[in-house]
């Protein structure tokens, strides 16, 4: 499931990898986070935490996680994905050219830089 952390700003969309990642997470909860965003703000941020409760993606997930990075291309300003997951990692990396805006990656224990990064003007 994907499930929504809080006290960030409102064009930043943060969100956390727990137990297994199917599609309709995607279809039915960050969807319509991210097209609600794009309403209200030009460009949005997006903090993607995968961590220690995460459990896999299915299949579906994967295909919805690389349309979600397509879609709107323009609207992506910042994005950091935090995991210690070190094959996430290095797949978000090969990945990362095809996401507009700036991509960084974190270990889980600068979970808080990466909140820094994405809330700073």
């Amino acid at each position: 499931m994907i499930k929504f952390i809080e006290g960030l700003p409102d064009n930043v969309i943060a969100v956390e990898a727990v137990g297994k990642v199917e599609a309709d997470d995607y279809r039915n909860v960050l969807d319509p986070a991210i097209a609600k965003t794009i309403e209200t703000h030009d460009k949005l941020r997006f903090l993607y935490v995968i961590g220690e409760a995460y459990d896999g993606f299915t299949a579906g997930a994967m295909w919805q996680d690389t349309k979600v990075g397509l879609g709107d291309r323009k609207a992506w300003e910042r994005i950091a994905v935090v995991s210690d997951h070190r094959a996430l990692i290095d797949a978000f990396k090969v990945f990362a050219w095809m996401v507009s805006g700036e991509v960084r990656t974190y270990p889980m224990a600068e979970l808080d830089d990466a909140k820094a990064w994405l809330s700073e003007a």
